[in-house]
């Protein structure tokens, strides 16, 4: 049977300063570590986001199904159409734009601060992310000098996951895009207010809005909760 871990694709978004993270999916411990092989494999084969937050009201089990169809059209468009941050990336566009970060060149310093517990210092702010309670797999940055973006790294320092967040962060509301390494967007979500997040997958597919520590989808079922909220 496979491990599981809840790992933030959550546009694992440091949304620190409201401490909240975005939200999750659940990904195998098996399916990261068969997709850094494959990163690794392919790599060598090749040369190569304060104003004051207004009270939200949460009602998506309660209005009908028409009302929840047009809110997720709405932040759909919001997330997609109408913003006016780069979105889609080729690889080797991402891979410029990011250079300086695909590699955690004191990955042995930042695993011994956040395998200590430490989630800021004067640089950055810090999270961990552990298999088992015990065995940290991954740790995020985000540094105070670029706070629109969070790299997460593996133990060993290599990038494994990108947030972007819109220039309008941490003010509500901000958008949030989550890549891997290749440039792909995996997850893009539309920060409402620290309680309320709209989640949709890279092919602009609802994938279900948080409030606070629940997740429904977009018939009104709650379907994940969250320890992180």
């Amino acid at each position: 049977m496979k491990k599981f871990i809840a790992i933030l694709t959550i546009l694992l978004t440091f949304a620190i300063t409201q401490s909240v993270f975005a939200v999750e999916n659940i990904v195998s411990y098996d399916e990261i570590e068969q997709e850094a092989a494959n990163i690794e494999q392919q790599e060598n084969q090749t040369e190569i986001p304060n104003l004051l937050e207004t009270a939200i009201k949460f009602d998506w089990v309660d209005i009908t199904q028409t009302q929840r169809d047009e809110n997720i059209e709405t932040y759909k468009r919001k997330l997609f159409d109408e913003n006016t941050s780069k979105i889609y990336f080729t690889k080797d566009e991402f891979k410029t734009h990011f250079a300086k970060y695909f590699k955690d060149k004191d990955f042995k310093h930042h695993y011994m601060l956040t395998n200590n517990g430490v989630t800021k210092d004067e640089d950055a702010k810090y999270c961990a992310f552990y298999y088992k309670k015990n065995t940290l797999v991954m740790y995020a940055i985000q540094y105070n000098n670029n706070p629109t973006n969070a790299f997460y790294y593996t133990a060993f320092g290599k990038l494994y996951y990108t947030d972007v967040m819109s220039d309008e962060y941490p003010n509500f509301p901000y958008t949030s895009m989550q890549y891997n390494r290749k440039g792909q967007l995996k997850s893009a979500i539309y920060f409402v207010s620290k309680d309320l997040q709209y989640m949709f997958g890279p092919d602009k597919e609802f994938q279900g809005i948080w409030y606070k520590d629940k997740m429904y989808d977009k018939n009104g079922k709650q379907t994940l909760t969250r320890s992180n909220w």
